[in-house]
């Protein structure tokens, strides 16, 4: 397995990993944190994979990992300005630092267990780092060793983030599949 985790500018390999399997269907297309809850909720069907094509002319909206040619696994990552978690009641704000925020990781069936979230982590900092972010921030559920609903294991898991050099700067009060989310951060100065 070669796997090569690039800035995510292809939209179909975009929409391999988060968007739906028919193209009329209200998935996330991982926008729930990337933009405001009334504009996320009116937008439904086609619209949300064409607001996405739209955010993709400006730059690339988060990281994809490949196996080959094969798009095998996704990160989301932005300013933390520009995501949902800049207003969140439940997120706080360590510092008034700009930092950039890693709220979604998702590897593809077939793709598990072979390492890709790591990759997918390091590929999103990278990025980060590529365009002057301090620091980056993600906010993983605490699960300890308990197993995690693969449904809600998109934001990680603190060990995760741990692995990967991220430090617990802040306890939540969000909770995700019944699991604490912590705040982790890696200063990239």
């Amino acid at each position: 397995m070669s796997i090569e985790v690039r800035p995510a500018t292809v939209f179909d390999d975009v929409r391999t990993l988060v968007g739906p399997k028919r193209p009329d269907a209200n998935v996330c297309w991982c926008l729930s944190y990337r933009i405001e809850p009334k504009l996320n909720r009116s937008l439904l069907g086609t619209a949300r994979g064409e607001y996405v094509a739209e955010l993709m002319r400006e730059g690339p909206i988060g990281v994809l990992a490949y196996d080959g040619d094969e798009p095998a696994g996704w990160a989301a990552i932005a300013p933390r300005a520009a995501t949902s978690f800049a207003r969140s009641r439940k997120i706080p704000h360590v510092d008034d630092l700009p930092v950039w925020s890693l709220w979604c990781l998702r590897v593809r069936p077939g793709f598990r267990g072979r390492g890709l979230s790591h990759a997918l982590i390091a590929g999103a900092v990278d990025l980060a780092r590529s365009q002057g972010a301090p620091a980056v921030e993600a906010y993983p559920v605490d699960n300890g060793r308990e197993k995690v609903d693969l449904t809600m294991a998109y934001v990680g898991m603190r060990r995760t983030f741990e692995a990967a050099g991220f430090e617990h700067a802040a306890d939540t009060t969000s909770v995700l599949n019944g699991f604490p989310r912590v705040l982790m951060r890696l200063d990239l100065r």
